[in-house]
């Protein structure tokens, strides 16, 4: 065999290594990705019930077993925040995540009827802030600095309901809940207190749309 044919079977032999470890990591990571997304369903499935039977529970509660942050506040901020984990890690067209995207609009607006509901009949005062983004390209450039400010204000200030939607989301539902907020196809959209905003520039300012009960009254959570 001459140097040069085997330097040729050298090199194909390398080069067939490199693709069979190329395709043995995608498909590695492939098998990974789908037992992450099915893990995630999963935990998902389990806290929306969860959720969903604290609602019934809650209707039927005494005004004076209520307060204002209840451990379902909570648990609905946290699986939001697991919603939008599969979304960064999945996209936010996939079919999966459009789903379950749903699923958690429905759940804030129920949420956030019982908690006008429950604010008229039992005398309570929470802050509720609606938050409309779009996802279509182009349509909001402000909107991931206008939900890190919310997040940040939820966090802090345990007394303000913060119900975040995609305008986009194709849900009858939640095309209703605009219909009555009279919320424009303009982002970020903000309803306050019933009282309708557009566009982010900071914190500072987005701040001021919020009573000052929010923070005069509200011991801020330490971080």
């Amino acid at each position: 065999m001459s140097l040069f044919t085997r330097n040729v079977l050298i090199a194909l032999s390398i080069t067939l290594v490199i693709i069979l470890t190329v395709v043995y990591a995608v498909n590695y990571l492939d098998h990974q990705r789908i037992v992450e997304l099915s893990d995630i369903q999963n935990r998902l499935a389990t806290d929306t019930l969860s959720i969903d039977t604290q609602f019934a529970l809650l209707e039927e509660a005494p005004c004076e077993d209520l307060t204002e942050g209840t451990t379902l506040t909570h648990e609905l901020s946290d699986l939001g925040d697991k919603l939008s984990f599969t979304e960064s890690k999945l996209g936010a067209t996939n079919a999966e995540v459009l789903r379950l995207k749903q699923q958690y609009a429905l759940l804030e607006i129920r949420d956030y009827l019982l908690t006008k509901r429950l604010a008229s009949t039992c005398n309570l005062s929470p802050v509720i802030a609606l938050y409309f983004y779009s996802n279509k390209p182009g349509s909001c450039a402000d909107c991931d600095r206008a939900g890190y400010a919310l997040s940040y204000l939820r966090q802090t200030y345990p007394k303000l309901r913060v119900y975040s939607f995609d305008y986009d989301l194709d849900l009858g539902a939640l095309k209703t809940l605009i219909t009555v907020e009279k919320v424009e196809p303009k982002f970020p959209a903000f309803i306050v207190q019933g009282k309708r905003s557009y566009g982010f520039t900071s914190l500072e300012v987005l701040e001021k749309e919020f009573p000052k009960s929010l923070f005069a009254t509200t011991t801020p959570t330490k971080k």
